[in-house]
Order: C-alpha cells, then sequence, then structure tokens
C-alpha cells in the first residue's frame, strides 16, 4: 500500500524538493526554530526525507489546516513568534494574495531524520 493509500491523501501537487526554499526559512530549519510548512499543495509524503544543505529531515504528519484555525504555536513551528507575525511574513512574500480564515493549506511537519 502506498503512503497516499494509506492516508487517504490526494496525489502531490509538487515535489519535496520545493517544500522549503526561501533562504531565512532554510535557516530557520537548520537552526531548529522551523519545524512546519505550509503550502497551498501537498508537497511531501508523511516519511518522505527532505535534504537542506547536507541534513535530512522527516516528513512526520501531513493535512489540511484553514488559516482561521491558526494559533500562535503554529506560527511558532513556522518559526514565527505569532500568527500576525507570520501572516505578514506570507503577505509579503505573495503580494495581492489574501488572507481568508477559510482558506485551506496543507500543513507538513518534520524533525531532523535519525542516523
Amino acid at each position: 500500500m502506498t503512503n497516499q493509500e494509506n492516508n487517504n491523501l490526494p496525489p502531490k501537487t509538487c515535489s519535496i524538493e520545493r517544500l522549503v526554499t526561501m533562504p531565512a526559512d532554510v535557516a530557520k530549519v537548520l537552526e531548529g526554530k522551523k519545524t512546519a510548512t505550509r503550502r497551498n499543495g501537498r508537497y511531501a509524503d508523511i516519511g518522505e526525507i527532505m535534504e537542506l544543505e547536507g541534513h535530512s529531515f522527516v516528513v512526520n504528519n501531513v493535512y489540511r489546516q484553514s488559516l482561521g484555525e491558526l494559533t500562535d504555536q503554529h506560527a511558532q513551528d513556522e518559526g514565527f513568534a505569532t500568527v500576525e507575525e507570520y501572516k505578514n511574513a506570507i503577505l509579503s512574500y505573495h503580494p495581492g494574495m489574501p488572507w481568508l480564515p477559510h482558506m485551506q493549506v496543507w500543513v507538513h511537519e518534520f524533525s531532523p531524520a535519525k542516523g
């Protein structure tokens, strides 16, 4: 059984290599300050390995979430202090993008790979 079938996830819309690409975000992951990223599509399967600057990270969880459900803890998992700080950063990366509470995103949670 594939990971997709096992978790009832739809097909990926992008590859894991595109999951974390901004230099500031890569630095946060490498420092252990970022353990999740949200995308408008699904970029990874659970158990898939993401490589960043010679370091490996395993995807532990992938699920949908609405922007209205975000808490400061979710923002901290993204490497920001508060939801407002996270929102401002995302909107600066994507000018003109609406921030709507019902808007659904894919959450990808990861941690350093063992071994």
